[in-house]
């Protein structure tokens, strides 16, 4: 694996981080990469650069984005107070995937919220993708729950 950085995202990563959601067959229905980005995507990184229990990650290559995750932080009541860790749109790009970087990332991400005290970390995924579901396994994730959506408005806020 060649020397690659982990780091927080910045507004000059955002097209490339949209070129990775969206490659992917899913992410190919649910993004729009273009050369001009969408308003609501700059809407959505000035949010997460706003919050601090938001990191968007991504992973560099020389100097290249080939790599992204969303880690956030959530407070609650439940588990006497404990912090949970969720990671949402990890994407690898497809040129880097099987090297290692999709473990690299995770094992950095986990190691985030130890750091935060979060009691554990959640992920959801796709039930179409059974691959990244044993990839999670081999993470030491489980599927304890089941999880649900219910979609309000695509791309809504």
């Amino acid at each position: 694996m060649q020397k690659i950085q982990i780091r927080r995202a910045e507004n000059r990563d955002l097209a490339a981080i949209i070129e990775l959601l969206a490659d992917d067959p899913l992410g190919k229905t649910r993004e729009v990469a273009s050369r001009k980005l969408h308003a609501r995507y700059r809407e959505a990184m000035a949010a997460i650069e706003l919050d601090p229990n938001q990191f968007l990650a991504v992973v560099e290559e020389k100097g290249r984005v080939v790599g992204c995750l969303q880690l956030t932080f959530i407070p609650g009541l439940s588990r006497l107070g404990a912090w949970r860790g969720q990671i949402e749109s990890v994407r690898i790009a497809s040129s880097h995937r099987g090297r290692g970087l999709g473990r690299h990332i995770f094992e950095w991400a986990i190691e985030m919220c130890r750091e935060r005290g979060c009691a554990l970390v959640q992920l959801t995924s796709d039930k179409s993708r059974p691959g990244a579901l044993r990839f999670y396994e081999t993470l030491g994730f489980s599927a304890s729950h089941e999880g649900l959506k219910l979609t309000l408005q695509e791309g809504g806020h």
